[in-house]
């Protein structure tokens, strides 16, 4: 499956005018694998090994230019540091309180609360977002253990 999201995503990338450096393909490799929803300094420590001439603000760039064609989207939660998600379908985050992990999960009903906000208010909607907050399974196990000893 994530063979076939890269080759569109360098399809999108070339029919913008954007020219497909091993950076980018390896940047753009490495964010549809990931699930973690990584920082674009996270995704600089994954890939300096391969690009020891790449810094922080080429990953940075990047991420902007993939931004700007749609196939990246920034998520910032408070004052963390922003996170990058790969555009697939549309798809919620329930984000941990303790540790900062995000996890996707959809739910089709919630498509309905646009028609909805839209039929109420009469704004033509582009969007949406739904953050859940609370405390990781992970993190859960941490607590009943360091209540423990």
């Amino acid at each position: 499956m994530s063979g076939a999201m890269l080759k569109n995503a360098l399809v999108t990338l070339k029919e913008s005018g954007v020219r497909i450096t091993p950076q980018r393909h390896a940047i753009l490799e490495f964010l549809i694998s990931s699930e973690t929803h990584p920082t674009a300094d996270e995704i600089y420590k994954a890939l300096e090994h391969d690009f020891p001439n790449m810094s922080v603000a080429t990953v940075y760039n990047n991420l902007r230019v993939f931004r700007n064609a749609g196939l990246v989207k920034e998520l910032t939660f408070g004052d963390a540091s922003s996170r990058f998600d790969f555009v697939t379908h549309d798809h919620y985050h329930i984000i941990c309180d303790e540790c900062g992990s995000i996890v996707d999960f959809h739910h089709p009903g919630l498509e309905e609360v646009e028609r909805l906000a839209s039929y109420v208010t009469g704004f033509k909607v582009n969007s949406h977002r739904l953050e859940v907050y609370g405390v990781c399974p992970s993190c859960q196990e941490q607590g009943k253990a360091s209540k423990a000893n």
